[in-house]
């Protein structure tokens, strides 16, 4: 069955100066896609992401995120602030270089959407908590950011991407800075973070091994679409663990009300060692 869509873009213009960096791009993207955007630096697809995303507005088009349990929403013509408001409320991002801020801790810096959105911090870091031992990280939530690895910083930056439930996450070559094996591992962890628990993962790689996991390859050039390829047998996300019984039970979303859950969402032992 057809999932319905969660974002929708119809003909999206961007310019900058004499550059077109988007030219009339229309693109459905539907609940429960892992989505690889693809193309050589200058083709744009850093600005769909963008647009996409709500950080930046294009200059002419339509973007409707149709978020499950709300109605369907215009992004394009909102304010910065409301802006703002949709990337706080309804998507998650995860980035190259993480962007964790290196005076917290690994449980601080995950836990900083539910802060944003009002849950009391003691709440607000047990739901974390549970989110990066589900990731791997558990005995490694009280380390700041400069004592762990590359990998272990990203996983850190996938559960702040999804602490709150967002159904759709973005990342900006979220494997870039990784080496091969590292890479495998946190793509792993995106994705059965992701669109292994119904959400939308769109995602921008120079990797063709990395896109190859996702469900969907779209290619952009020159600021337009010159390639989508829906793949119905997409390599399976393999599990982080060296054995698949032992992937963990995802936290289920945080309840962000001033009355905070009396008690924080339960999840099965995962292996400390993430040594990467």
């Amino acid at each position: 069955m057809t999932s319905s869509p969660v974002l929708t873009a119809s003909g999206l213009v961007k310019q900058y100066g004499e550059l077109r960096a988007l030219d009339d791009v229309s693109l459905t993207i539907r609940a429960g896609e892992s989505v690889a955007v693809m193309g050589a630096s200058g083709s744009g697809k850093t600005t769909l992401l963008h647009c996409l995303a709500a950080v930046i507005a294009p200059d002419a088009g339509s973007i409707v995120l149709s978020a499950p349990g709300t109605a369907p929403r215009e992004l394009v013509g909102l304010s910065e602030g409301e802006r703002a408001r949709v990337r706080r409320e309804s998507l998650g991002f995860v980035f190259q270089e993480h962007l964790l801020l290196p005076e917290l801790t690994a449980v601080e810096n995950a836990a900083l959407p539910l802060l944003l959105k009002g849950m009391r911090r003691p709440d607000a870091e047990r739901h974390a908590a549970v989110w990066l031992a589900a990731l791997g990280l558990a005995g490694l939530e009280g380390r700041r950011i400069g004592q762990l690895s590359g990998g272990q910083a990203q996983r850190v930056a996938i559960a702040r991407a999804q602490v709150t439930g967002a159904p759709v996450v973005f990342a900006d070559e979220p494997t870039g800075a990784l080496d091969s094996a590292t890479s495998s591992e946190v793509l792993d962890a995106l994705l059965r973070a992701t669109t292994g628990q119904g959400r939308t993962l769109v995602m921008v790689t120079h990797d063709a091994d990395v896109a190859r996991r996702c469900s969907r390859i779209v290619r952009v050039s020159d600021g337009r679409i010159v390639g989508d390829s829906a793949r119905d047998a997409a390599e399976p996300a393999r599990p982080a663990s060296a054995t698949p019984e032992a992937a963990p039970l995802w936290p289920a979303p945080a309840a962000t009300s001033a009355q905070a859950p009396t008690s924080a969402p339960t999840s099965p032992s995962t292996s400390t060692e993430a040594t990467r």
